[in-house]
């Protein structure tokens, strides 16, 4: 981002006033975007960094948490669980796919101003958008399909370890006691 702000700061004699200054700016951003994208396939594999066993997430704001809702937690990791998948799902989309999407689902930016902002007719990013929302909710409706399948599984064998477990403690004579 800031690479991009410095080319424009650069650039701005060489700003003409046909599109607005944010449809500008947004297309030197996608441009650099896309460069670096090339240079990262050329040059390395991106290896996905997953927590370590007892790390945890990172929380909101404690000042902001309502520490009266014993479900908070539940769902701080909820949010961040399905922000998670989200991402990879929106990271998995096409090319052409997820920059539409990106520019008009997160960035909130008007169909013109995306066509602008790429080069392509605003007919061509309806289409795009249209199709990423599609490929999106069926990749997602696979991935809840396959996680719903196996979510209340009745684990058998682990439940019976943890009663004989429990039994056993509970026959066993209280430390330091008689």
């Amino acid at each position: 981002m800031q690479e991009s702000y410095l080319q424009a700061y650069r650039a701005m004699g060489s700003f003409r006033g046909d599109a607005k200054l944010a449809t500008w700016l947004v297309r030197i951003v996608v441009n650099e975007s896309l460069g670096r994208l090339r240079k990262m396939r050329r040059t390395a594999a991106v290896i996905p960094i997953a927590l370590e066993p007892g790390e945890e997430l990172p929380m909101s704001d404690p000042a902001q948490r309502n520490e009266d809702d014993p479900d908070q937690p539940e769902r701080e990791m909820l949010r961040a669980e399905v922000r998670r998948i989200l991402e990879a799902k929106i990271d998995d989309l096409p090319d052409v796919f997820r920059t539409v999407f990106v520019l008009r689902a997160l960035e909130e930016m008007s169909s013109e101003d995306a066509a602008a902002s790429l080069g392509i007719p605003e007919a061509t990013v309806r289409t795009r958008f249209f199709r990423a929302r599609g490929l999106l909710r069926e990749s997602l409706s696979r991935e809840l399909d396959i996680a719903t399948g196996d979510a209340f599984t009745f684990l058998g064998e682990r439940c019976d370890r943890i009663v004989e477990r429990v039994i056993a403690r509970l026959h066993d004579p209280p430390p330091g006691g008689s």
